[in-house]
């Protein structure tokens, strides 16, 4: 009795083995169509990325996409008023066709917005003197080709100039050194059209995120720490973001190499 036991669970660990082999092996070019969960029509221009391969793509006019995939990648869909969606792939989605992944339309109020004209004169020399002024300051770091913004003349602002001049190989490798795998990742996101025009697109830094698994707090000091002023944190879109975040990282490796 106990050797057909024994037998019994060996076999039952083999194919569970065998499968999880067959499962992992998976991998090619996945096939799936996006729809709107409400209607099940299908969706266009869906941004789809794949967060593990960093690749991205779009749904085309019946809502399907094809890209890179394996087995327990994770994929990333977004549009402009839906929920964004995080999809496992399985093996089900390449051995069967007809793959759908439904995205559920974003409830959501205008509030009211108070815009406060200038009043212009129609005089330039009058009118410049009323328009706001942007105070963001650029400072130059010895040894670095750029220079950075150092945001207003504030006294956290100077300090944190003054740490990068002092000792800008210090501050980055606190900044970097301790994200390798996060970080390898910019080129490669630099390098994919798609997920440049998504990037570019969006504001949020929701993509960003979830492309570098980094907190929106991390990405916000990284950006403090290289010198970007305050103003161009809150304003620029998500691909100005990504780009400020590589050339300090680029410089980091520079830095770091001496």
């Amino acid at each position: 009795m106990k050797r057909v036991l024994l037998t019994f669970f060996l076999l039952t660990a083999f194919i569970g083995f065998s499968q999880d082999e067959e499962d992992s092996a998976v991998e090619g070019e996945l096939e799936a169509t996006v729809v709107n969960a409400q209607n099940g029509f299908p969706m266009v221009s869906v941004h789809v990325i794949n967060l593990n391969k960093v690749v991205g793509t779009i749904t085309d006019q019946e809502g399907r996409f094809k890209i890179p995939a394996a087995v327990n990648d994770t994929l990333y869909l977004t549009y402009l008023g839906y929920k964004s969606e995080k999809v496992r792939v399985t093996s089900d989605m390449f051995k069967f066709e007809g793959t759908e992944i439904a995205l559920t339309e974003l409830a959501y109020a205008l509030e009211e917005v108070i815009v406060r004209p200038y009043q212009l004169t129609g005089y330039l020399e009058i009118d410049v003197k009323n328009l706001p002024i942007n105070n963001a300051y650029q400072y130059s770091i010895s040894g670095l080709s750029k220079s950075y913004e150092g945001g207003s003349k504030s006294p956290s602002a100077v300090t944190k100039v003054l740490g990068a001049i002092l000792n800008p190989a210090d501050l980055l490798r606190n900044l970097f050194g301790k994200k390798p795998k996060q970080m390898r990742k910019l080129q490669q996101m630099k390098q994919d059209d798609d997920i440049r025009d998504l990037l570019a697109s969006k504001f949020d830094r929701e993509t960003l995120t979830e492309l570098l698994q980094l907190e929106k707090v991390d990405i916000e000091d990284i950006l403090n720490n290289c010198n970007y002023s305050r103003s161009f944190i809150n304003t620029a879109n998500d691909l100005q973001i990504l780009d400020a975040i590589s050339n300090c990282y680029e410089e980091y490796r520079v830095l770091n190499r001496r």
